[in-house]
């Protein structure tokens, strides 16, 4: 019977006391308190180094899923179909609760407080991609969906409202590739990759886990070098969305965080281009180019009305809230 790595747990000395799948793992509780055990696929060269970044944070008193080594010294075991995995620490809690302003605002003082702890001497490997290139890109693959829908004909509700709404986004995505270029984003990323300052790359609402009055951040495999604005954006649109880019929220999402770590003039204006480019549209477009056009999720139809009908806040949410 396949055991999901279970057997592996021997390598460290630990005994499973009971098992259970979760999000793409599995959580063991031990004498030694829970620990996930995952199978692996990256880089062990990167792993090493997110390791160092991981000891560095516990050794300050954040909560985050370190590695555990196996009695070889390894980060990495295989089983016995000589399948890698990695074991790590973990705790008893519960991911942040997106309906509770406590639980938000906890999660966005836990980003603050890794912020000003993160950095690495600088790998060019794991930098993140520049932030222009990114979004010219993403606005010829914009247009080229459009050229595709077009040249082959509407056959689905998705392509109807992608083709009535791509202008409008394609301007906001133009508009941004411009903002980049009037404020200093390319000395702001220079200077973030010179300090090797460090993002989560997946900081998110899942990647938070509520413990009482204590937060533990897990999941940094995404790590990355780059502005650290990058896991504020992406924290706070995935929150935004689902509150429909109310003020108040956000307002108080970034006080929170600017009171912890104070944010510059040059990260604000990077904050708000990063709040004009339209994201989210753009990986709704991407998602449908990239699957079978023959099924079309619902939920992703139900994704872009909600972006449509949304819009008008979300254009009015950086020159309300990002004033500075």
């Amino acid at each position: 019977m396949y055991d999901y790595g279970l057997s592996v747990l021997e390598q460290y000395g630990l005994n499973a006391l009971s098992s259970g799948r979760v999000r793409g793992a599995l959580l063991c509780r031990t004498e030694r308190g829970p620990v996930i055990l995952r199978e692996f696929h990256g880089s062990e060269k990167k792993l090493s180094m997110q390791q160092k970044l991981l000891q560095k944070l516990k050794e300050q008193g954040c909560h985050v899923d370190v590695y555990l080594e196996n009695r070889e010294g390894a980060l990495v075991s295989k089983d016995k179909d000589s399948i890698p995995y990695t074991a790590q620490v973990w705790f008893e809690g519960r991911e942040c609760d997106t309906k509770s302003e406590t639980d938000i605002l906890k999660s966005v003082r836990m980003l603050a407080e890794i912020h000003g702890r993160m950095q690495l001497p600088l790998e060019k490997d794991y930098t993140a991609r520049n932030l222009k290139e990114e979004y010219i890109r993403h606005n010829q693959e914009m247009r080229k969906i459009r050229r595709f829908i077009r040249k082959k004909g509407v056959s689905s509700p998705f392509e109807k409202d992608y083709l009535k709404s791509v202008e409008w986004f394609l301007e906001k995505g133009e508009k941004a590739v411009s903002m980049l270029d009037e404020t200093d984003y390319q000395t702001l990323r220079q200077q973030s990759l010179e300090k090797g300052t460090v993002c989560h790359g997946e900081y998110n609402q899942h990647n938070v886990l509520i413990l009482g009055k204590n937060a533990a951040v897990t999941n940094f495999s995404h790590w990355n070098f780059d502005v650290q604005m990058a896991d504020l954006y992406r924290f706070m649109r995935k929150i935004l969305e689902k509150y429909c880019w109310d003020p108040y929220i956000a307002e108080k999402m970034l006080s929170t965080y600017d009171s912890i770590r104070p944010i510059s003039m040059s990260e604000w204006q990077n904050l708000k281009v990063r709040f004009v480019y339209p994201e989210k549209y753009w990986k709704l477009a991407n998602h449908y180019y990239t699957h079978n056009k023959a099924v079309i999720s619902g939920k992703n139809v139900e994704k872009l009305h909600t972006m449509i009908r949304q819009k008008k806040q979300w254009e009015e949410f950086p020159k309300r809230c990002l004033r500075q």
